[in-house]
């Protein structure tokens, strides 16, 4: 029965709102300085989508508006855009006047933004993954903060990994499936043609999309909302690349509906920021558009943009101290020219089909058919019967010759470490990669036999997605947005043979093992590779994703409010195309598949204590389906599924005090959010982990870490005033504590343990080998989360001359950024010995708080320069913009994560007594002193 009154109430709405008489809106747009009419301005009404253009003399009209109070946005790329709250009467002919667009300095500064979602940290370690978070420009003063000035650091909005975002095209979204992040890398270097953005806060409502507890991202390309005309930009820096050509044009929508853009880039370096970090890259992206009348328009866009770079190494602090925060351990001299060793390699095109349908004036459409494919690779030297050849690695660092012990946490016979037989260490002599050395070692094998090799981890995914968005003003007061999506994701995953240096061929077995253990695919053993060969793993992964959302805003003079919800429906689905030797029947063939039903709820609403001072409040509570890369914990080799796998539930809000006077603008915010039962997966090298193997069960291992909280409350300030017509003063400040809020669960997975997996008659059995252990609780309650600074704080002081010259400056201090820590070292199994299966006698408790406690980076601050002056000749526009960052080349970790190699409080006591411990942290560092410089011209 309230169904049924319900549906009967919004049709008896819809009904009123048809029978009221239309409206017409007019208003003229000039430039700001020059008090000129610009022409293909864009003016969206933002309930229904309906867009008209500025003609020459700058005015734009919209017919047939549905009375009411509606919102207007006025845009074009180059200026800052504009938004009017207006009341609609019936019948009523309304003139908005003239509306004055000021140049937007921050489209330029976007340019030298420092984005490191450019970087690639986290191939080698989760807990480093780059996630900054919507670190993009915005009309927000402190979201401009957080991009321009704290996203260097890494800082995270609000804590966030990007995964709790959402970054879309055209209403389709760009997250992986597979890690729940948007490849920043997938539209690169068109930051020409991906300027028409919309953003949203934290849970506050999309027009597009249900969204998360970090925000939305839309990117718009739809060719006839481009400002006609062209652009070439020539620009120079020392970070990831040393220089860039951009050159964009957009026809506009011409008298047979037609519309097209076009834009390329070309970014270059033969060494980055850091030492052997060498970048190509190459972007094309073109958008069509035919409106066939006033109702029905279809737009083609098509996206390709290549990217390889050469990345830099995590260091220890030994390693630093000996070489330097620029060293890079990946790269080597190989005829005489720098190669890097660990190249990513991404390169998957987008195809969109996007059709428009305004099906009344008050309601619109869009459909979305988008298709992304390609591949991602990332490389790095694989060896067989021979030394690593890391110039890192721990046997040829000083510290190796340093740390000799014996079991009593102490040194061999109670000496000093010799420091004369650290200076044998090879890493003196030769602090990097020898290429020339593998080289020979492969061509004097008696067999012709590769012993060392460079391959890449590759990802070849497909993934279709249709959706479709419908936005409709119901009542004067009431607007609806609904949508549904569906994605489905095949992912080819192996191992691919770039490179034999010097060989005749690979063998395909992991010489770790012996027999069949060794054997990468039973069903094709002892194979010999070559160049361009898959071996080692290779298997698919399956995704389907269902999504729908709806969503109500209602608008009111004194308060405005909202309410949404969606529901989701995800399953999972491995294929393995090897049959594993230590995984002879989990291996080959699909697994079972996973599937997740989940739904959110969020609301909010907007008091206005006046015309310029309001109260609003956000709110969300969700389901989310854990990602593919944390449900299959060791995809590679077998079909397991993460024991008891589960979604996220996910809730939070936030409340904030807006101002917006003429000279005075700012926003308060308090937020509070909630991560619970996360699932994260490690791998890397443990040894004294296992008890009662022995020491041949230490391996490369994966870690699993289930049933995480995760707890993010803090408060958020940005304001900005107009001390003079010419003078502005900015301010903004993140106070954060992020922590983890319980003790998860540690399941490691070894490999090795395969060889000691015994039935009840001690007879080896390798059908079902149990090779994954449970270490149970970790003791992470109350640490930190790393890999972002906490705290950040930002003064900045602008000029902005009339006669268009502009110079800005700020100063920002930033701190509470913590080390990744283990959680396999904070189960108790730390305390444990591996060879007696007993607690370790004589454990000095205040030592091992010692030992676990989390290290915290230091503070630090950064000085920031930049400035701009452009010359208008008619109708074309030259323009300059340089930025410093980082003025005083202050160093600073903005990283890093504790090893887990020594698992046991035996092992890492006595790597930490020698005073550089081999196994010590591994940190990334931030940029010194960096510049960008961009000349530009427009016509």
């Amino acid at each position: 029965m309230k169904k049924l009154f319900f549906s009967l109430l919004i049709l008896m709405q819809v009904m009123c709102a048809w029978a009221q008489l239309p409206a017409s809106v007019s208003g003229k747009v000039l430039d700001s300085k020059t008090q000129k009419p610009i022409e293909n301005v864009v003016a969206t009404i933002e309930s229904t989508g309906q867009s008209v253009v500025t003609n020459a003399e700058g005015v734009f009209v919209f017919n047939d508006v549905p009375p009411g109070k509606v919102e207007i946005v006025v845009n074009s790329t180059g200026y800052v855009l504009q938004t009017f709250t207006v009341e609609i009467n019936d019948g009523q002919t309304l003139d908005m006047g003239v509306i004055s667009l000021e140049l937007d300095i921050t489209s330029e500064q976007q340019l030298s933004l420092i984005t490191i979602t450019d970087n690639d940290l986290g191939d080698d370690n989760s807990g480093s993954e780059n996630t900054a978070g919507l670190l993009q420009a915005s009309r927000d003063i402190f979201q401009q903060a957080a991009a321009f000035n704290w996203g260097q650091a890494r800082f995270r909005i609000r804590g966030l990994d990007n995964e709790y975002g959402m970054t879309m095209i055209n209403g389709v979204i760009m997250n992986k499936i597979y890690d729940g992040r948007p490849q920043w890398s997938n539209w690169g270097g068109l930051n020409d043609a991906t300027r028409n953005q919309e953003f949203t806060m934290g849970s506050t409502p999309s027009d597009y999309t249900f969204g998360n507890i970090l925000g939305t991202q839309e990117i718009n390309t739809r060719a006839s909302i481009y400002r006609p005309g062209g652009r070439v930009s020539f620009s120079g820096a020392n970070t990831n690349y040393n220089w860039r050509v951009m050159a964009t044009y957009a026809s506009g929508l011409n008298k047979d509906g037609w519309a097209y853009v076009i834009s390329a880039s070309k970014r270059g370096a033969e060494e980055g920021n850091f030492e052997g970090t060498d970048y190509d890259a190459n972007s094309f992206f073109a958008s069509l558009e035919k409106k066939f009348n006033d109702h029905h328009s279809l737009n083609f866009t098509s996206i390709y943009a290549y990217n390889s770079r050469g990345k830099n190494s995590p260091n220890t602090q030994e390693v630093t101290n000996l070489a330097g925060v620029k060293y890079n351990s990946y790269w080597g001299y190989q005829d005489g020219k720098k190669r890097n060793s660990r190249d990513k390699d991404v390169e998957e095109p987008i195809l969109m089909l996007s059709h428009f349908w305004k099906i009344y004036d008050n309601s619109s459409l869009t459909t979305n058919v988008a298709y992304q494919f390609g591949k991602i690779g990332n490389s790095r030297i694989d060896y067989q019967n021979a030394k690593n050849p890391d110039p890192t690695y721990y046997r040829n660092l000083p510290s190796y010759f340093t740390s000799m012990y014996d079991n009593d946490l102490g040194f061999i016979g109670d000496q000093e470490p010799q420091l004369t037989n650290a200076a044998q260490a090879p890493f003196l002599t030769n602090r990097q990669l020898d290429w020339d050395a593998m080289y020979r070692a492969n061509q004097s094998t008696a067999t012709g036999r590769s012993a060392y090799v460079l391959y890449e981890d590759r990802t070849d995914d497909k993934t279709l997605t249709a959706n479709t968005i419908f936005r409709s003003l119901l009542t004067d007061h009431i607007t609806l947005n609904a949508g549904a999506t569906y994605r489905h994701t095949k992912s080819h995953n192996f191992q691919n043979l770039l490179d034999l240096l010097g060989g005749q061929y690979f063998e395909d077995i992991d010489s770790y093992y012996a027999g069949d253990f060794a054997q990468s695919n039973l069903n094709s053993p002892d194979r010999r590779v070559v160049v361009g060969d898959t071996y080692g793993y290779n298997y698919n992964l399956f995704a389907n994703v269902a999504d729908v959302f709806a969503q109500f805003k209602f608008t009111y003079t004194k308060i405005d409010f909202y309410a949404g919800l969606n529901y989701s429906h995800s399953d999972y689905q491995r294929e393995g195309l090897y049959r594993n030797g230590l995984y002879a029947n989990n291996s080959f063939g699909k697994s079972e598949k996973i599937d997740f039903e989940n739904y959110g709820v969020k609301g909010g609403l907007n008091y206005k204590l006046n015309g310029r001072n309001m109260i609003t409040v956000n709110g969300i509570y969700m389901t989310k389906a854990p990602t593919l890369r944390n449900t299959f914990p060791n995809a590679r080799l077998n079909n397991n599924v993460v024991n008891g796998i589960d979604s996220e539930t996910i809730y939070g809000g936030d409340i904030n005090y807006i101002i917006r006077a003429p000279k005075f603008k700012g926003r308060v915010t308090g937020f509070y959010n909630m991560i619970e039962n996360a699932v994260e997966t490690s791998f890397f090298y443990g040894e004294g982990v296992f008890e009662g193997v022995g020491a041949d069960a230490d391996a490369f291992i994966a870690e699993t870490v289930t049933g995480i909280n995760k707890k993010m409350m803090g408060g958020e300030l940005g304001l900005e005033y107009q001390v003079t017509s010419t003078i502005k003063v900015m301010a903004s400040a993140s106070y954060g504590q992020y922590t983890y809020d319980n003790n998860p669960n540690v399941t490691v997975n070894n490999d090795a343990l395969a060889q000691f997996s015994n039935t009840d008659d001690g007879v080896t059995n390798i059908n079902t080998p149990i090779t994954s252990v449970n270490f149970g609780k970790s003791s992470l309650k109350n640490y930190r989360l790393a890999g972002m600074p906490q705290q950040a704080y930002s003064l900045g002081l602008e000029y902005r001359d009339p006669h268009y010259w502009w110079i800005g400056a700020n100063g920002n201090y930033l701190g509470n950024n913590y080390l990744d820590v283990s959680a396999l070292l904070r189960t108790s199994n730390f305390f444990h010995n591996p060879e007696t299966g007993y607690t370790f006698a004589n454990v000095d408790e205040a030592y091992a708080s010692q030992l676990l406690k989390q290290e915290k980076f230091d503070n630090f601050f950064l000085f920031n320069l930049q400035g701009g002056k452009s010359w208008k000749f008619g109708k074309h526009l030259v323009g300059f913009f340089a930025s410093i960052n980082n003025v005083f080349n202050k160093t600073y970790k903005t990283g890093g994560f504790e090893q887990g190699r020594n698992a046991n409080y035996q092992e890492l006591g006595q790597d930490v007594a020698s005073g550089t411990p081999p196994f010590a942290p591994k940190y990334f560092y931030g940029y010194g002193r960096t510049y960008f410089v961009n000349l530009y011209f427009t016509f």
